[in-house]
């Protein structure tokens, strides 16, 4: 799942030896021993973290009167960490509240019907058009010279490096080289991906208003996620991650379409700051970017721009969904907009997650979000496992099967 924002920390080096210096690196993040690289073992190794995290144990909410645990909040937080044993007491059986299961055994409480095979079958479906969207815009801003295979190439395997990092990392830096190993110029990669990650957080600042609107803000931010995430009321955590997303945007496109020069001026007096100087290379490093994006970038016409954010709408719309498609699997909900409208409040969380995909977090909110929403709450961990399937162990065994095949065919003839 693709959360992370341009990360100038990762941005690329120019040159023959800056090149070869990324692949060095590329190939360091992609190494034997943590990918995985042949096919086979690669698909071992994404089923065993799977199943790994199917035996997990969690304390699922059953009613009262039908578990053999209570909650007794021992942190404080008001939220029950169902995967956290210190919040849960044993009981006598029948007289708790919650049961000890493993994530497993919480899909076998489902209830399977035709009726639920149909709605995945939509997610499924919502989930290849959220991708094809990312390959038609790689289309579009690489101006047809990725073609439709190129294209599915980047966008799988961008998604297999955003699942491997941090979110707050970002794959932005393995992302330019994917592009160039792909024969796109350096300076076109560059102005690729910054666009991309500028359109990615242009249409989070565009729908949030839009959502607020529609929705109201008086219900979507659960009380009990107060404190729950590095001890702050979820209201701040959420104003700030936005807050920082609009200066964010605002200063890339104005630096890139109106004072790239400028931009990296002011960043290198800034930089020279003795407690900021150790980040001064990358920051310069930021503003040349930003200087040969706006380059590869004059002149491009409307109809440009209105087919790549056309994509970049089409494919978060579709990203959003999926949750609302997996629920309807289980039983009906009787306020889809403020289930979606959640969302954009919980990715906030994923984009600042410090694990690999948002892993761990991702869980934790996904309980915190949702739990109101849901009239059989016993369902949360199934929804939560089968959510994660097709936004995360989706692009590592893609991803897995992708890469490869891929680097033979990419392979530098000299």
């Amino acid at each position: 799942m693709r959360t992370d924002t341009f990360s100038p920390t990762m941005a690329a080096p120019m040159g023959k030896q800056g090149m070869h210096q990324q692949e060095q690196e590329f190939r360091s993040k992609f190494r034997l021993g943590r990918v995985m690289i042949p096919v086979v073992i690669g698909l071992l190794a994404s089923a065993w973290l799977l199943w790994r995290d199917l035996g997990k144990v969690r304390y699922e909410h059953v009613g009262p009167g039908k578990g053999d645990h209570a909650w007794t909040d021992a942190n404080g937080n008001r939220i029950a960490d169902l995967a956290e044993a210190a919040e849960f007491t044993p009981t006598a059986p029948g007289q708790g509240a919650y049961k000890r299961m493993t994530a497993r055994e919480t899909l076998r409480t489902v209830d399977w019907t035709w009726h639920s095979t149909c709605w995945i079958l939509l997610a499924v479906v919502a989930t290849a058009f959220r991708d094809l969207g990312y390959i038609y815009r790689l289309r579009v801003l690489s101006d047809g010279h990725l073609t439709w295979r190129q294209s599915f190439n980047v966008t799988f395997l961008w998604e297999f490096a955003s699942a491997l990092t941090p979110s707050v990392v970002g794959g932005s830096g393995i992302a330019m080289f994917i592009i160039g190993r792909e024969g796109i110029a350096l300076g076109r990669a560059t102005a690729i991906v910054l666009v991309t990650a500028l359109m990615d957080e242009l249409f989070y600042v565009v729908m949030v208003p839009i959502v607020f609107i529609a929705v109201g803000m008086h219900h979507l931010f659960p009380g009990e996620l107060d404190n729950a995430f590095w001890g702050l009321p979820i209201r701040t955590i959420f104003w700030l991650g936005y807050a920082f997303i609009v200066l964010l945007v605002t200063i890339i496109f104005y630096s890139v379409f109106f004072r790239p020069r400028a931009f990296k001026f002011i960043l290198l007096h800034l930089f020279r700051i003795p407690f900021l100087r150790r980040w001064r290379p990358y920051l310069i490093r930021v503003g040349d970017d930003i200087a040969i994006t706006s380059t590869e970038l004059k002149g491009k016409p409307k109809r440009f721009w209105a087919k790549a954010f056309a994509a970049t709408c089409f494919s978060w719309a579709n990203r959003f969904l999926v949750i609302n498609l997996v629920v309807a699997a289980f039983f009906t909900v009787d306020d889809h907009l403020l289930l979606y409208a959640r969302q954009l409040i919980m990715w906030v969380i994923l984009l600042i997650s410090p694990t690999p995909g948002g892993s761990g977090i991702a869980e934790i909110a996904f309980a915190g979000f949702f739990r109101d929403l849901l009239p059989a709450v016993g369902y949360i961990g199934a929804i939560a496992i089968l959510w994660r399937l097709l936004s995360y162990y989706l692009y590592l065994v893609m991803g897995t099967l992708v890469l490869p095949r891929w680097f033979r065919s990419t392979q530098p003839k000299n």
